[in-house]
């Protein structure tokens, strides 16, 4: 693709309307769509990750669900805005390199304590990772979903997150019928209620309903996961983005798709303007479109540790540990890293096979049953409790040989690392709980 497409592929027009406006448009039509963006005052509180590679940047961008307005008949019974689509691009400190990650919705993860819409905090607790933009906007309000998330993601992941962009339904169509359709090649009929769509095997064009409904069909294709619907997202992008480079040649058809992006775009207050955007967007139209790499957070279904869970996915570890480690020091992660990634899932080591011994070093009488109830929660099999000479911080030893799982629990307790011991039990690993544990454990199995 060209530089144009590829920036368009990548973001799904959020990022492209800043390239796209430096195409031609008049200054009177500058102005007007530049006043059509909207900006969230995003406040994260509490501690959060150090930048660990400046130059780099981390962009959140999530594809809204909001039931407002003209989106109302995809479900008027929700009173929260949702967040359909929920990724981060990283841009290289040296701009020559790009990876976009995506999280899938049915991730179950800890979700820190959020202001609301009318001021109160939640609770903090685990659920599906798209709930902490339904926490922070059920009022409505883009700046507290945009803040609940961000905070969210970066608990979970160590990432520094820079900014942040938001496109919903009407936005998105607006793209797709201004580009007269993208086509697509189901293998087998789709016919979904839930998403709208209704459509016959093999290739055909869609715009408008079917375009929306086909990015957001899930329970009609392959095995109804989420994982599945990422990949047509993922798929679908990349040929809006080609269609682009070839369809907006005219000021008219460029002026309609970005007129659509802008209504319904939300972005921090940093990237709220054109001239903002166009700026980001220079800063990575140079890079090869081989070195931008679509990855998925590695994970597998949670009912491997929890059987009575069919509906939820959690992150495969230490392969998403070393993910998010790799993109915070600013590595890239490439052909050869997608590659590794894709043979550890064929054998993940779920919770549920790492034996945990757990033993109480706060002094205080009832912290260790107490871990070993939250880590069971989670799936992990709890062999024994016990209790373990005083320690200020939560620590976790193995023996030789069980470093892999090891670091499985360290990838479920936050800021916590995994050291060899010969003094470990054989067969387990050894969790001593400090007095930092509830921090460690944040809402993990609640």
């Amino acid at each position: 693709m060209t530089r144009r497409g590829r920036i368009l592929a990548w973001t799904g027009g959020v990022l492209g309307v800043a390239l796209l406006a430096t195409a031609g448009v008049g200054v009177w039509a500058y102005f007007d769509l530049n006043g059509n963006i909207h900006g969230a005052d995003i406040a994260i509180d509490g501690d959060r990750p150090a930048n660990l590679s400046p130059g780099s940047k981390n962009i959140l961008l999530v594809g809204s669900d909001s039931r407002a307005g003209a989106n109302a008949k995809y479900g008027k019974d929700l009173t929260t805005m949702q967040s359909d689509t929920l990724l981060v691009l990283h841009i290289a400190a040296n701009h020559k390199w790009a990876t976009a990650l995506s999280f899938p919705r049915d991730s179950y993860v800890p979700i820190p304590a959020c202001t609301r819409g009318d001021g109160t905090k939640s609770t903090p607790h685990s659920f599906k990772i798209n709930e902490a933009f339904s926490i922070g906007g059920d009022g409505g309000s883009v700046s507290k979903a945009a803040s609940c998330t961000i905070k969210t993601v970066e608990q979970n992941t160590g990432l520094r997150i820079d900014n942040f962009a938001s496109i919903d339904f009407q936005g998105f169509k607006g793209m797709v019928n201004a580009l007269d359709g993208i086509e697509v090649c189901p293998k087998h009929a789709i016919h979904d209620k839930k998403a709208h769509l209704d459509l016959e095997a093999g290739c055909q064009t869609v715009r408008d309903e079917k375009a929306l409904g086909y990015v957001r069909t899930r329970y009609s294709v392959g095995d109804g996961s989420d994982l599945g619907r990422i990949g047509r997202q993922q798929e679908f992008m990349k040929a809006l983005g080609k269609k682009a480079q070839d369809k907006l040649a005219s000021p008219g058809a460029l002026y309609d798709f970005l007129t659509a992006v802008t209504k319904s775009l939300t972005t921090d207050q940093d990237l709220k303007s054109l001239s903002a955007l166009t700026g980001l967007a220079s800063t990575v139209k140079d890079i090869p479109s081989d070195r931008l790499t679509f990855v998925t957070v590695p994970n597998y279904y949670r009912e491997a540790d929890v059987p009575t869970d069919h509906a939820n996915v959690v992150w495969q570890y230490p392969e998403a540990t070393q993910l998010f480690s790799d993109i915070a020091h600013d590595r890239e992660i490439g052909a050869a890293g997608k590659k590794k990634l894709a043979e550890a899932a064929k054998n993940p080591v779920t919770a549920h096979s790492v034996r945990v011994r757990v033993l109480n070093g706060t002094g205080t009488p009832g912290q260790a049953a107490t871990a070993a109830e939250q880590l069971r929660k989670i799936g992990f099999t709890v062999t024994a409790t016990g209790n373990a000479p005083a320690t200020d911080k939560t620590t976790i030893t193995y023996p030789s040989g069980l470093a892999t799982q090891a670091e499985v629990l360290s990838g479920h307790l936050r800021d916590t690392k995994a050291t060899a011991s010969a003094q470990a039990t054989p067969g387990e690993v050894t969790l001593t709980v400090g007095p930092d544990f509830a921090k460690v454990i944040g809402g993990i199995g609640s």
